[in-house]
């Protein structure tokens, strides 16, 4: 059976053929390991493969595993929905947010950041299928959330993250992830100078990494088949 640092390996060599494919230079994208559902154990093995980047989905989860694993060294992402009163400990212990899709997530996380840690790096998401169940902004609002975003202190908005409905169709999963770049290409004639496309997974990275993905959130190709979890906060 594959290990964890067989897997890292494994992805990280999709990660170069698929950018070496597109045109992209070397570590042009960021493998973020999804660890949600996974022991602290599971984090310590992926560390010791070299991996630095994990990713939690859940508030509750999230911020104890980060303080079991207790490595400075890692940097932590929360990519799962967040609702209002769950924002302080976010606030608290996370690097980054992926999944701002209101002002007032983004308004309470930057007062809730201590003074004490740099500013909580944030992309906005956005739902590029429009699908009624996902989070995410729609499209059309998302240069005013942006905007309003970018000027709150003790935040610093880097980019924006999107969730593909699940496709066989590679030209319509494309032209998601497409949107997005375009989104982002079109943020930045007004100054906000976004660095950050969060898109792709297990089974769509190569198509992200074609379409400018600059971070790929990768879960089960890594750790494996998700672990059941009761109560998912």
């Amino acid at each position: 059976m594959p290990t964890i640092p067989a897997n890292l390996q494994a992805v990280s060599a999709r990660i170069a053929a698929a950018s070496a494919a597109a045109g992209r230079p070397t570590g042009a994208v960021i493998l973020l390991a999804v660890s949600k559902t996974w022991p602290a154990a599971a984090v310590r093995a992926a560390a010791a493969a070299g991996q630095r980047a994990f990713g939690e989905n859940y508030v509750q989860e999230g911020a104890a595993k980060v303080a079991e694993v207790n490595d400075p060294a890692l940097e932590w992402h929360f990519i799962g929905p967040l609702q209002s009163n769950k924002t302080r400990p976010v606030a608290e212990t996370f690097h980054w947010v992926h999944t701002i899709d209101r002002l007032r997530i983004a308004q309470r996380l930057s007062g809730q950041r201590p003074a004490s840690l740099p500013p909580l790096q944030v992309c906005i998401q956005v739902n590029v299928s429009g699908e009624a169940s996902k989070g995410g902004c729609a499209p059309a609002q998302a240069e005013a959330l942006a905007t309003a975003v970018a000027g709150l202190p003790r935040l610093r908005l880097r980019g924006l993250m999107a969730i593909p409905e699940p496709t066989t169709d590679t030209v319509l999963l494309r032209s998601r992830f497409a949107q997005l770049r375009h989104l982002r290409d079109h943020l930045n004639t007004l100054g906000l100078a976004l660095d950050t496309l969060s898109m792709g997974m297990s089974g769509d990275l190569e198509h992200a990494i074609a379409e400018g993905a600059t971070l790929v959130r990768i879960g089960s190709a890594i750790f494996g088949t998700r672990m059941q979890k009761e109560n998912t906060i």
